[in-house]
């Protein structure tokens, strides 16, 4: 009888692990269960959609497992029976697993404010393709929003909004924007790029209350404003969806438990995602959930048994038209004292341009790249591999070394190592989109398909088609 495995969760985590199943093949059946209504997408573009440059054929997955995979939408499941080994969906059905994997993601934080209780018709949390539909129905007739939370959804919300032609006004509790990535000086820098975007912020006071009816929105401030709106978004943090572990008795503490296998306090359960909480931290993010969506399928194929997840450092990057930023490491907070660090800042608020780097025994370790910056790809990779940087460090803030013309960020792809990581997110390298050009994959959509390069957040597609232009120039009798 063939193994059978049960995947929960039918979002980028749940899809990812489905497809990596079934490209290692093998006798088992593959059963996916999600809870909403949809097939799988791309939630990281959902700010796109919003913004109207996507639609939403666009943010649907096209990775899916393909034959051999029972994909099964609106069917959530409401209980695991660990004695049985069994789920039990919504619909009364029940499913027998062999190995049970949870990729239940998380739920959007709606604030405990007197009046979101329930939540009235023009208050809307940005989280999944419902929400963003409701959203862009309050969008099409209204002129004004306001959007709770000034963290990275929340500004995307805010400009995406903003692109449609609402104005649009971000408030957040803590004195700068994106207070976990960013150091005060460069929040107020990105204020003020926002600001010439069409987003104003309202920062550094709480909300109090809201109050909605059929012709708007008031949001309540701690310093007794008032703002008024069309439409409130919510985007005030995220929570690990841990409620089917919790009621089977999985360790659960910010998310369920899990070593370096990603198995949990039951051998035949695994979890991945924004669920899973390895080594004391959630990751939040979609590379991470991918690697580990690798790990547990090569694990359950047999192809590496003792195969473990091993997290790579992580960088942040924010998807919002007319704004640049790129945040990785420890650059936020004062060092350990009597830590020996180089801090090297650069400032032109004027031009929106701010950069900050933590260098420590001559490696980067943390850096914030905000505006136009040519050497946030240079930074980037020093970052993620550890290499150690150049003597002139402002050639890492500016772009370019002191005295010299600035520097063309990609004037050659020649110039970048075969081990230079393109895509973030499928940890994709130079080298192995070299090798499937060689190989007969000749466009940006075929190099794409091939090694899954600008699948997620889509930030490497530029450097992905300045590639497959230097190869076309290169190689151009494998293109004919």
């Amino acid at each position: 009888m063939s193994e059978r495995i049960v995947i929960v969760g039918y979002g980028m985590a749940g899809a990812r692990l489905a497809a990596e199943l079934h490209a290692l093949g093998g006798d088992r059946k593959v059963t996916v269960l999600g809870a909403e209504p949809h097939r799988a997408y791309n939630r990281i573009m959902l700010s796109t959609l919003l913004a109207g440059k996507l639609d939403e054929p666009d943010v649907e997955l096209t990775d899916l497992a393909g034959q051999g995979v029972d994909v099964r939408t609106g069917a959530a499941v409401t209980a695991i029976d660990r004695a049985a080994r069994q789920v039990r969906t919504d619909d009364g059905d029940r499913h027998r697993y062999d190995h049970l994997v949870l990729a239940t993601g998380s739920r959007a934080l709606v604030p405990p404010l007197p009046g979101l209780d329930p939540l009235p018709e023009r208050v809307v949390p940005f989280r999944t393709l419902d929400d963003c539909r409701r959203i862009l129905a309050v969008a099409r007739t209204a002129r004004s929003a306001l959007v709770l939370g000034g963290g990275l959804l929340g500004l995307e919300a805010a400009r995406g909004l903003a692109a449609r032609g609402l104005a649009v006004t971000v408030v957040h509790p803590t004195g700068h924007l994106m207070e976990r990535q960013l150091d005060p000086v460069a929040g107020a820098v990105l204020a003020g790029t926002l600001a010439r975007l069409g987003v104003r912020t309202s920062l550094a006071v709480p909300a109090t209350g809201v109050t909605a009816d059929a012709d708007g929105v008031r949001l309540d401030l701690a310093d007794g404003r008032h703002l008024h709106a069309d439409l409130l978004v919510l985007s005030c943090g995220v929570r690990p969806d841990t409620t089917l572990a919790a009621a089977a008795g999985l360790t659960v503490d910010r998310g369920v438990v899990v070593d370096d296998r990603l198995r949990t306090s039951d051998r035949r359960i695994s979890a991945i995602g924004d669920c899973a909480q390895h080594d004391g931290t959630l990751t939040g993010l979609v590379a991470p959930a991918w690697a580990q969506a690798r790990v547990v399928a090569r694990v359950l194929a047999g192809a590496d048994p003792l195969a473990r997840y091993r997290p790579r450092p992580a960088v942040t990057r924010l998807k919002a038209a007319g704004i640049d930023l790129a945040a990785m490491g420890d650059a936020v907070g004062d060092p350990p004292a009597g830590d020996p660090v180089e801090e090297l800042t650069f400032a032109d608020p004027a031009r929106g341009t701010y950069a900050r780097l933590r260098i420590r025994d001559e490696r980067v370790t943390g850096a914030i790249l905000l505006g136009d910056n040519p050497a946030v790809g240079t930074v980037v990779q020093l970052f993620d591999r550890g290499a150690p940087v150049p003597a002139d460090r402002r050639s890492l803030l500016l772009g370019r070394a002191f005295g010299a013309v600035p520097a063309a960020p990609a004037a050659s792809p020649a110039l970048m190592p075969d081990a230079a990581t393109v895509c973030q997110c499928n940890d994709v390298s130079k080298g192995e989109l070299v090798a499937c050009w060689r190989t007969g994959a000749r466009t940006v959509d075929a190099l794409s398909t091939a090694t899954r390069a600008g699948t997620g957040c889509g930030g490497c597609r530029d450097a992905l088609a300045g590639i497959a232009g230097w190869l076309a120039e290169a190689d151009p009798v494998a293109t004919r």
